[in-house]
């Protein structure tokens, strides 16, 4: 005969709906980021100058903000922000 799975006790319990609400909040975020990073480059060429800088920075703010709480690595992090800080370069150029 087969064991039966041993219960769980009140704090692994608490720990599955912590890592539950912490896993969509993360994913949340992941998804913002990525939507931010279109958005920018979907923008840039009709944008002007001042609308392309605001959402720099917004992006700038939310991905570091992420890279803070580790819901994505520093060195990503570090590589999504060139990536923005080049497309809004990119804008300065043409204008």
């Amino acid at each position: 005969m087969a064991k039966a799975a041993p219960k769980k006790n009140l704090s692994a319990l608490k720990r599955d709906r912590q890592s539950v609400k912490q896993g969509l909040r993360n994913q949340s975020k992941k998804a913002e980021i990525k939507t931010l990073e279109k958005k920018l480059e979907s923008t840039l060429p009709s944008t002007s100058r001042e609308e392309v800088d605001k959402q720099m920075k917004y992006a700038i703010k939310t991905i570091a903000s992420a890279a803070s709480k580790g819901i994505i690595h520093k060195n990503t992090a570090s590589r999504k922000i060139s990536k923005v800080t080049r497309l809004s370069n990119a804008i300065g150029k043409k204008a």
